[in-house]
């Protein structure tokens, strides 16, 4: 899984937080609080990340409802994964990883690794 360009990774975080759907026009709306931005930039943005996989469409009306593929949060662990998977030296990579997070973010990583191993068969 790749990550996306700058505007595809802003009108994917809109769509997460619309819930992982949206026209067009719901996701050119919430991006021009922010900037002045064209319908046909979004239109053509979501197209492209349509035929790439991250969004599929139906119609609704005249438009076409996206909705993402995956969650943003199985997204971000995909690219986590990615991550430990290219580098030569992965146990290095966590490492440092979890050497940069903070207390509460162990105390999480300890859940869910508790969580996991009482799931796992043995």
């Amino acid at each position: 899984m790749r990550g996306f360009g700058e505007l595809e990774a802003v009108v994917m975080d809109r769509l997460w937080a619309m819930g992982g759907s949206g026209t067009v026009r719901d996701v050119l709306e919430q991006l021009q609080q922010d900037r002045t931005i064209a319908y046909t930039t979004v239109l053509s943005t979501m197209d492209n990340l349509y035929r790439k996989g991250h969004l599929t469409r139906a119609r609704e009306g005249k438009a076409h409802r996206f909705h993402t593929v995956v969650s943003h949060s199985e997204h971000t662990a995909a690219l986590m994964h990615q991550a430990l998977n290219t580098d030569t030296d992965s146990e290095a990579v966590l490492t440092h990883f979890v050497g940069e997070m903070t207390d509460d973010e162990l105390a999480r990583l300890q859940q869910v690794l508790r969580r996991r191993s009482s799931e796992t068969p043995r």
